[in-house]
């Protein structure tokens, strides 16, 4: 079950540059054949509460070197990606990510304009928080999207002709993303810098390109393991189960 880009224009023009260039993952390692061994966290820490920005623009929870790497791409306004996160969160953490077998990783795919400023924001404190704050903001969901998709015909020509530099935090007051934000702990001025950042929105941009072009990513969630993709198995089911059944079998838990 997957949300699918649309293939109209954005909603509103993003003017960001998205060229993609074939390369490794750094997650290609085969799957393995047969049980793997839980890995010890550091000293003092949950292998849940270790995470890292990682080259492919995405933040990756757990073990680096797990046997196991799960990838998603994801989208923050994509209303299975939040179905997903509610169901699947929880158990993947619990069952798979502690125990230093699989590492998760969420990698930004773009749907509309209205995720950039959302991505922006939900990294805005870094890669340790990024988890919890993305839970936080699909539980939310349905409030900041509704927002965005009542925008006004005086909104939306006002956005039209904003500066690129302070397009998205116009973009993030109008859906209530800054209250919300500043409500867990992200100042207004951490908020104007993580906005203002036009080289992240233009990153994010070209990350979702890439992920098309090269790994034929057309909608979200998409999950590959060990830069596999992993087919959901039955479309009319809740994917987070079948996920927890596959990571069950590959790593003898």
């Amino acid at each position: 079950m997957t949300f699918r880009r649309p293939a109209t224009a954005l909603l509103i023009a993003l003017s960001l540059a998205a060229c993609s260039k074939k390369g490794a993952d750094s997650n290609t390692a085969p799957l393995p054949t047969g049980p793997v061994a839980a890995v010890a966290p550091p000293a003092g820490k949950d292998w849940t509460e270790v995470a890292s920005m990682t080259p492919e623009g995405g933040v990756r929870m757990g073990n680096p070197d797990a046997a196991i790497k799960l990838v998603e791409y994801a989208s923050l306004t994509c209303p299975h990606c939040a179905e997903f996160t509610k169901e699947g969160a929880e158990p993947i953490q619990a069952k798979f990510v502690k125990s230093g077998k699989v590492s998760w990783e969420y990698r930004p795919f773009v749907l509309n304009s209205y995720d950039i400023p959302a991505f922006l924001l939900t990294r805005c404190r870094g890669a340790e928080p990024f988890f919890k704050l993305a839970e936080q903001a699909y539980a939310a969901q349905p409030e900041w999207v509704g927002k965005a998709m009542a925008l006004t015909p005086a909104q939306q020509t006002e956005l039209q002709g904003t500066d690129q530099s302070q397009l998205f935090k116009k973009m993030a007051s109008f859906m209530g993303l800054d209250a919300f934000f500043r409500a867990r702990g992200i100042s207004a001025a951490d908020q104007d810098k993580c906005l203002g950042d036009v080289a992240a929105a233009e990153a994010l941009a070209n990350g979702t390109s890439k992920a098309t072009n090269d790994k034929n990513v057309t909608g979200t969630p998409t999950f590959f393991i060990n830069d596999e993709l992993w087919s959901v198995p039955a479309t009319t089911s809740p994917v987070a189960p079948q996920l927890v059944a596959r990571l069950s079998a590959l790593s003898g838990s």
